[in-house]
């Protein structure tokens, strides 16, 4: 089983309160591909500048990765990110974006990307998204990122893109900017009234919360002592989510494959957060995340012993 992600591959810089990187790997594609590589294989497609050289390459490509997707652009820079996180770190100030090479990214898909069984639209351009759509006429499950920018200004295309996927995974706020509803539940099933089967809500250090036409399940975030920097966490979750369910994708995708796929995705963001970048999950290993998924299961568990209520 395969599974193709398609989205940016990029440079970041980032400070926080804990400290800071002036130039790190980053790029939703990125984050995603190095957690949904520790489950199937991955197809990257995207592209990057001159600056981006052999060692981030071989960092995209630890544990199997295909990057012959990754056009590399010879007079040209990749796409740049800076922002700043507060005390709180759910929320985070823009300081520069410089899009360089992506600015005019095309995805072109080859045929090992096109006949991938699970496919993640990272956040690009919602046309863009349909284009890639049209190049994977056979994947087996296809999910979705977006954000506020585009719910703003290509709505039309994105509720396309929506109504043709089979997962969505959005931040709360942007189910509710989406939709227009105040409560996260019915942004989350007008959404899946689109088309899709699956809307997955994160929610940052609050965990995140799944819907379908007929479940609803959701899980705290993995409980840390210290988090130091956010960036990537939700493509994180996303890489892992969906490289669960790559792992199931033989038989029907059942609330019991959505459920671990939400605990794994869980499991992989808490350790994206607990240093820069890419950097703890580039030396992570599978050991580690199953022992953090079982923990999950651990304190999320409790025994009811109904207790006797005096009547008002």
């Amino acid at each position: 089983m395969t599974i193709t992600v398609v989205g940016s591959v990029a440079f970041d810089a980032v400070k926080t309160p804990f400290g800071e990187r002036a130039r790190m790997l980053g790029g939703a594609a990125t984050y995603f591909a190095l957690a949904a590589s520790f489950f199937d294989r991955v197809q990257v497609v995207g592209r990057v500048g001159a600056d981006f050289g052999e060692e981030e390459l071989q960092v995209l490509a630890m544990r199997g990765t295909d990057v012959d997707d990754v056009e590399r652009v010879a007079d040209g820079k990749s796409f740049f990110w800076a922002g700043e996180y507060g005390w709180d770190l759910n929320s985070r100030e823009t300081l520069d974006t410089q899009l360089g090479v992506f600015a005019d990214f095309q995805p072109h898909l080859s045929p090992a990307s096109r006949a991938c069984d699970v496919l993640f639209l990272a956040n690009i351009q919602p046309e863009l998204q349909l284009g890639v759509l049209e190049q994977c006429g056979e994947t087996k499950f296809v999910a979705m990122d977006s954000m506020n920018f585009w719910i703003d200004s290509a709505r039309d295309a994105l509720v396309e893109v929506i109504r043709r996927v089979d997962g969505v995974i959005l931040n709360d706020a942007e189910l509710r900017q989406l939709t227009a509803r105040p409560s996260l539940i019915a942004a989350a099933r007008e959404v899946l009234a689109m088309g899709p089967s699956v809307v997955v809500a994160k929610q940052g250090e609050y965990g995140a919360a799944l819907l379908t036409e007929d479940q609803f399940f959701a899980l705290p975030a993995y409980p840390l002592e210290t988090v130091v920097d956010p960036t990537g966490a939700g493509d994180t979750f996303a890489g892992a989510f969906a490289g669960c369910i790559a792992r199931h994708i033989d038989r029907p995708v059942t609330e019991p494959v959505l459920r671990q796929a939400m605990a794994y995705g869980t499991a992989m963001a808490s350790f994206c957060v607990e240093e820069f970048g890419t950097e703890r999950v580039e030396r992570l290993g599978a050991g580690e995340v199953d022992a953090r998924v079982e923990e999950l299961q651990r304190i999320t568990q409790f025994e009811h012993v109904p207790v006797p209520l005096e009547a008002s």
